[in-house]
């Protein structure tokens, strides 16, 4: 994992991102992609390839049930600057790119505290999605490339606050 570095003697914390991989990314969720998949078989007369189960969709919690949604994220310019981090403390939340867009994705491990020294940026190659795990904290959305991405969000939704944001200590800035 590389390492955050201190930029200058200012208050700002700079991170790289790293490539996101099954292997790296497994504390905090899933990485969704065809790799991910339990096992792989030939469906609709063979027309077509099921790489079945790439990731487990939790959202039972307090009467919750799951959901899919479209999100469109407009782009950030790198650097960007962060300013807090939220978690889904009832149920994971699930990011797909539906054209290609490649995006960041800040995490911090689940729990009541983190460290900044626990932050961990990934990028996407664009055909890779994510599933954070319940209670894992993240940035929300943070689209590369030149237009707006179109996302799926696969959540939960149902009564109960599912939403906490917590405010970084400091400016924390990301380059790729």
């Amino acid at each position: 994992m590389p390492a955050p570095e201190s930029v200058g003697v200012s208050e700002v914390l700079r991170l790289r991102a790293e490539p996101l991989t099954q292997a790296a990314f497994a504390p905090f969720g899933d990485v969704i992609e065809p790799a991910a998949a339990s096992r792989h078989y030939p469906i609709n007369a063979g027309s077509a390839e099921r790489f079945h189960d790439v990731m487990r969709i939790d959202t039972g919690t307090a009467d919750g049930h799951t959901v899919l949604s479209l999100v469109f994220g407009q782009p950030v310019t790198l650097p960007a600057r962060l300013r807090l981090l939220e978690r889904h403390p009832l149920g994971s939340q699930s990011w797909l790119p539906l054209d290609g867009q490649r995006f960041l994705i800040v995490v911090a491990p689940a729990g009541e505290q983190w460290a900044l020294a626990d932050v961990r940026v990934f990028v996407s190659d664009g055909r890779q999605g994510v599933n954070y795990a319940r209670g894992v904290w993240h940035h929300p959305l943070l689209s590369l490339g030149e237009a707006p991405g179109r996302y799926v969000v696969v959540d939960r939704d149902g009564p109960g606050d599912n939403c906490e944001e917590r405010p970084l200590p400091r400016v924390v800035e990301l380059v790729i």
